[in-house]
């Protein structure tokens, strides 16, 4: 996602400097967009007023903040930092403290619409921070997103987006076990789904993947190992605040063994195979 993030930037006119894990991408950014390529975090940092980053999961990011070469060697006071990544809101609390004590603000802002949404700039982003700090740097984000959400202080950007996700991977699970159950039971699929998007049942997430799944097109647009961490942080999260949340554990477990039997780097919708392989049934549209 941080690709196409970085690319809306450039060709909204912003004079733009990008690093990234696959130093390939970097390169072929500047060349094609003329941004300008760095070799660590800590450079890009030294020639910007705002940073963005994209990045997998909590170690990648307290690397790329902190650690050598990172963004908190290059960043002058003053410097706006707005983390696009799901990573665990302990963790981004404690990294926006050691930013804060150098004089850098940092934002929590985490985004929702998965490749789609970056590549069209389309993105809803969750915030976290200071309210005053985000909207002097908003017309960055105006950018990549339509929608915007000021959650409150640090970390509720991230809070509000493991809820988010812990619904969406509950949801899918539960269309997994349904849409198998009534494939084995002789409904046709195509027939079940227009049962659902005409019922209290209706999902968006199931009217925009059971098409794909229909197809057998699991083509990544939210690999099935990030929505796992997410789950992953969103229990970690409610370990931390005293609260049980005994389905998602479910899921999560159900997403290990999707990602178990292979299907880690597929999109998320790709874990009905879980199940389709215990009822010995394949879901598959005409």
């Amino acid at each position: 996602m941080g690709y196409p993030m970085a690319r809306n930037l450039a060709r909204a006119g912003h004079q733009v400097a990008v690093w990234s894990h696959t130093a390939g991408k970097a390169s072929q950014l500047a060349r094609d967009e003329k941004a300008i390529a760095c070799h660590s975090p800590k450079q890009v940092a030294e020639q910007a007023e705002c940073i963005f980053a994209c990045v997998g999961d909590t170690k990648m990011a307290e690397q790329v903040y902190l650690g050598d070469g990172g963004v908190i060697g290059g960043a002058k006071p003053g410097t706006v930092v707005a983390d696009a990544s799901t990573i665990s809101p302990s963790a981004s609390r404690a990294i926006g403290q050691r930013f804060a004590a150098k004089g850098i603000h940092f934002l929590d802002a985490p985004c929702t619409g998965s490749t789609p949404g970056a590549t069209n700039g389309t993105l809803t982003f969750m915030i976290g921070g200071e309210r005053d700090v985000f909207d002097r740097v908003k017309p960055y984000f105006d950018v990549l997103g339509k929608q915007f959400y000021f959650c409150g202080g640090a970390g509720m950007g991230l809070q509000a987006k493991l809820t988010q996700n812990l619904i969406l991977a509950n949801i899918m699970q539960a269309f997994n076990e349904g849409i198998v159950l009534s494939t084995k039971g002789g409904i046709d699929p195509e027939l079940m789904l227009e049962i659902l998007n005409n019922s209290a049942a209706k999902s968006g997430l199931i009217a925009y993947k059971a098409p794909f799944v229909f197809k057998r097109d699991f083509t990544t647009n939210f690999s099935t190992k990030w929505m796992h961490k997410d789950v992953g942080l969103a229990l970690e999260s409610a370990q931390e605040l005293g609260l049980p949340i005994p389905l998602t554990s479910l899921t999560e477990q159900m997403f290990q063994a999707a990602i178990s039997e292979g299907y880690g780097e597929c999109d998320m919708c790709s874990t009905i195979q879980v199940v389709e392989r215990w009822a010995g049934v394949e879901v598959r549209g005409k």
